[in-house]
């Protein structure tokens, strides 16, 4: 990098963004156990809810790579239901072994979007174009591949978005974050050092609650894990560095040096990567493969992104922020359940929420 560029913001925003956001969810949640007579910090609502929000979360960890590079991708929803399918009926149909038919959707999706990148960096097409095209491609994809039928695979397949870790695993991970944010609070100072411990107790807190139910979802550790990774990978290498980069000042990375169709390609390749994950996960977690499956998810994938900091101009934003930003979503549609709220409901608040966010991100850049 040289001096002309400028240095990626790492960060989702300026602290009050992230405090504002944890102060919004304790409002949301005790709002809702109020008015659940405490139904919904029970330790079995609080399991289902962290196995709701994990597909919406590896979404969003793909999205945040993608909105920070200054794209989009709103085929994300119908990729995901696509490959779901694919990876269900070859498991059913050809009899393929459990690891292969997981491979072929996360391969696929690679595909995917290293097809939907190309024509991004090469041809020039926006990629709301590309994508939106994508998503109808894939939705009628999804219905051919279906037949308009339902597919259940077999409880093998199933254990993957339904199955629960034992006791020993959850504490063991509580042990490995508190060790974690020890280590990191003891070389930080003031507000950091706070947000390490608070992190710890987080850790153990989280642990007690879902082995308080069956345990860790098997899903939850499969979205920490991507979300560790993502996370180094954004901020600790040059492939992540590049795409802050390229989303704060396209042309200045340009002139840095920066191969930006090949970082955007990447990008894209990631997400379609991970939209495989997320397919795999929605049909075993849903225990079949449906014609409508993954509808409306790129737009909760996006909200959760933007809740969590990420910034719709690039540049800006957090794995971990999205993170956040999931749990929000998910809270309000299992708060609602819960309260037996009407439909329309849902989608006027979450839009509502997004709104803010997007207002609260828009203010912050002017006063920066």
């Amino acid at each position: 990098m040289t001096e002309d560029q400028p240095k990626p913001s790492l960060r989702s925003a300026i602290p009050w963004r992230a405090l504002t956001m944890v102060g919004a969810l304790l409002v949301i949640w005790v709002v809702f156990t109020v008015l659940t007579d405490g139904t919904f910090l029970t330790p079995r609502n609080l399991s289902l809810l962290a196995r709701q929000m994990s597909i919406t979360a590896i979404l969003a960890i793909g999205m945040v790579l993608v909105i920070v590079a200054g794209q989009i991708d709103l085929s994300v929803g119908a990729q995901a239901g696509l490959l779901g399918a694919l990876s269900a009926i070859v498991f059913i149909d050809k009899d393929w072994p459990l690891f292969a038919s997981f491979a072929l959707a996360i391969v696929i999706g690679a595909l995917l979007g290293f097809v939907q990148g190309s024509l991004v960096a090469f041809l020039g097409i926006p990629p709301f174009i590309v994508t939106l095209g994508g998503m109808l491609l894939f939705q009628g994809a999804l219905l051919g591949v279906t037949g308009g039928v339902s597919r259940s695979p077999t409880a093998d397949y199933r254990y993957v978005g339904q199955a629960y870790l034992r006791d020993e695993v959850g504490w063991t991970l509580a042990g490995l974050v508190a060790a974690w944010s020890v280590w990191k609070a003891i070389r930080e100072s003031g507000i950091e050092r706070l947000k390490w411990i608070g992190l710890a107790v987080m850790g153990g807190v989280v642990a007690a609650v879902l082995n308080a139910y069956e345990g860790v979802p098997l899903p939850v550790l499969l979205v920490i894990l991507l979300a560790a990774f993502f996370s180094v990978v954004a901020s600790h290498t040059p492939f992540g560095r590049h795409l802050y980069a390229i989303g704060g000042n396209r042309e200045a990375a340009f002139y840095s040096g920066i191969p930006i169709n090949r970082r955007v390609i990447g990008v894209f390749t990631l997400m379609g990567a991970l939209c495989g994950v997320a397919g795999v996960v929605l049909t075993a977690r849903v225990g079949s493969a449906t014609s409508d499956a993954g509808r409306m998810m790129e737009l909760d994938a996006i909200a959760a992104a933007v809740i969590g900091g990420t910034s719709l101009l690039g540049g800006r934003g957090t794995v971990w922020g999205a993170l956040l930003g999931a749990l929000v979503m998910a809270s309000l549609d299992n708060g609602m359940s819960l309260l037996n709220t009407e439909a329309f409901w849902q989608p006027i608040l979450k839009g509502a929420i997004l709104v803010a966010a997007v207002a609260a991100d828009m203010a912050g850049r002017r006063k920066s």
